[in-house]
């Protein structure tokens, strides 16, 4: 008799365990935030935790990425809270929405502010199925003008002697007039002591760049994917000396270079990074340097797109 239960137990056991069907939240969402100012570029990711918690981060219109410990989802309904990050509030940023089919919709209200409506939609793998055939080099920087560049807001950047685009101080972005998709970019920059600047790839991922020494290989430090991914080894210079980076990416995938010292090898970039020009991550872009945060130089920029 126990030879015959034996198996009927092991299979009502299995049909137990076996996992639920995954709620279609999960994954990973671009995120277009509809403010008084215009439209932002906002980024969300929803994991499994254990059995059925539910977890992830969020990205909102600056700042970086922020963890989730908890994300409510039931009947197509989304709710969460955060606390501030950059912002000086008293109250937790309270993000709602609902997903009917492959869309998210919804409001946060920050500190129980007037709330902000933002949409979103599932973001592209951006896997590619072949490696890049790399074309001709372009340098980007003439040492004349910002001729093949446009500035948002105050412009504070000039054309200096040597070759140098300059930065006097914080002032507005510059972005390239042109887009590219897949590229690799040689890039050499200095700044002074306790300056904050950063190149946004496709303007959409920032590589950081910043006068920060006492945390070498954090992902706020040089060279981090800002954000999200930290340097695997400290290899900055001091304030004041020129650096090089030389970068990769190809889709998602990201290799740098800081000195000649490779921090990041074919590493996933998970999603836009605050301050992006938009979410539309399967579309080309531009490189943006940020110029908001501090004097900043630039030199020898040269980008090698695929062909």
């Amino acid at each position: 008799m126990l030879r015959q239960l034996l198996p009927l137990c092991l299979t009502v056991c299995a049909v137990a365990w076996q996992p639920a069907t995954p709620p279609p939240i999960i994954g990973r969402w671009d995120l277009t935030i509809h403010t008084t100012g215009g439209d932002r570029a906002g980024w969300l990711e929803v994991q499994h935790s254990g059995v059925q918690t539910l977890v992830g981060r969020f990205v909102g219109t600056g700042g970086s990425a922020r963890p989730i410990a908890r994300v409510e989802f039931k009947d197509g309904a989304l709710r969460f809270a955060i606390p501030p990050q950059w912002e000086r509030v008293d109250g937790d940023l309270v993000v709602t929405g609902r997903l009917e089919g492959d869309r998210l919709s919804g409001s946060m209200s920050l500190a129980g502010g007037a709330p902000q409506a933002w949409t979103g939609v599932r973001a592209p793998s951006l896997r590619r199925t072949a490696a890049p055939h790399w074309g001709a080099p372009v340098r980007l920087l003439d040492g004349r003008d910002l001729a093949g560049w446009h500035a948002i807001g105050s412009s504070e950047w000039e054309a200096a002697a040597g070759g140098i685009l300059r930065n006097r101080k914080s002032g507005g972005n510059l972005v390239t007039d042109r887009s590219f998709d897949d590229f690799k970019l040689h890039a050499e920059f200095r700044y002074p002591k306790d300056s904050n600047s950063g190149i946004y790839l496709r303007g959409r991922y920032e590589v950081q760049i910043i006068d920060l020494d006492e945390e070498p290989t954090g992902v706020g430090s040089l060279g981090a994917l800002y954000g999200f991914l930290a340097p695997t080894q400290p290899a900055g210079r001091r304030a004041g000396e020129w650096q090089t980076v030389d970068v990769t990416l190809v889709g998602r995938l990201v290799t740098l270079a800081l000195n000649g010292r490779t921090i990041a090898c074919e590493a996933e970039i998970p999603g836009v990074t605050g301050g992006a020009l938009d979410s539309k991550e399967g579309e080309p872009g531009p490189l943006l340097l940020q110029g908001d945060h501090g004097p900043i130089e630039f030199r020898n920029m040269i980008i090698t797109p695929a062909r």
